[in-house]
């Protein structure tokens, strides 16, 4: 059926492996190493990276194709929007951001948003801080109830930890929990410019939604918290340790948050 003969299938079967097959059974070792010690969340980009990080010689194409014919395919992120609960009287801040993602130093522009997560206590909300111009985790905020100290107590994490100057953009979507009049008072304090994303516009705050895509997918899919203090625990050490130090993020040259801002912090030594 195959046109092949029986001498000639037996010579191929007894013939010795050829120098890249050989090359390419041991990088698909360290191509699988990578790829489990990161839970399946890591494509060829970022496998590739990491590879290249350890001194392991290869090409993007080929890591693509060892791994696409070899079925490891990282975890798919689902689509994901927050509703915000903007049905409020409260005044809000006009769009200065103005989805001006690129940031070119840390501590200019912090945007923020609101999530939630399942415990069999119940649900556990999620205020995160983050930097733009990084993309890291700069303020984190936990609590059973969604209220004004929440998303307040996740900006004076940001200011205890970072300290950042007067002028500060911080954006967020339109929530009640942003523009009330205790977080606003505590942004003109600081001496902060405020920014709110448009009426049910998610992409006005595309860094914070996918930020938390991330979060669900990496750190939170398949776990069944027993606790609200299990999951807490679990989401701090996850952002500050993962997150922040490790991951790789395709937007900041695969560097990690934490990389990229030692990186912006070297080069501006040398250029001084």
């Amino acid at each position: 059926m195959l046109d092949v003969s029986k001498s000639g299938c037996y010579a191929w079967k007894n013939r010795p492996k050829s120098l890249r097959r050989i090359e390419n059974e041991r990088l698909l070792i360290e191509i699988r190493r990578v790829f489990y010690e990161n839970k399946s969340e890591y494509g060829s980009p970022r496998i590739y990276r990491e590879l290249e990080a350890a001194d392991i010689a290869c090409g993007e194409n080929r890591v693509a194709r060892l791994m696409r014919f070899n079925r490891l395919v990282a975890i798919q992120k689902n689509r994901f929007c927050v509703t915000t609960d903007s049905k409020h009287t409260l005044a809000v801040w006009p769009n200065v951001l103005n989805r001006n993602f690129i940031v070119s130093a840390p501590d200019k522009t912090y945007v923020s948003d609101i999530t939630y997560v399942w415990t069999r206590e119940g649900w556990l909300f999620v205020a995160v801080v983050l930097d733009l111009f990084s993309r890291g985790v700069v303020g984190l905020s936990l609590d059973e109830r969604i209220t004004d100290a929440l998303t307040q107590n996740a900006l004076r994490q940001a200011i205890v930890r970072r300290d950042p100057e007067e002028g500060l953009i911080f954006h967020s979507d339109r929530g009640v929990q942003y523009a009330s009049g205790g977080f606003k008072a505590l942004l003109t304090i600081h001496k902060f410019v405020g920014s709110m994303s448009r009426k049910g516009d998610c992409w006005d705050n595309a860094v914070a939604e996918s930020f938390f895509h991330t979060l669900k997918v990496e750190c939170i899919r398949g776990k069944i918290f027993t606790t609200r203090e299990e999951a807490k625990r679990t989401i701090f050490a996850w952002a500050y340790t993962r997150y922040n130090r490790t991951r790789r993020h395709s937007t900041l040259d695969y560097l990690s948050p934490f990389e990229y801002e030692k990186r912006y912090k070297l080069t501006l030594n040398n250029v001084h």
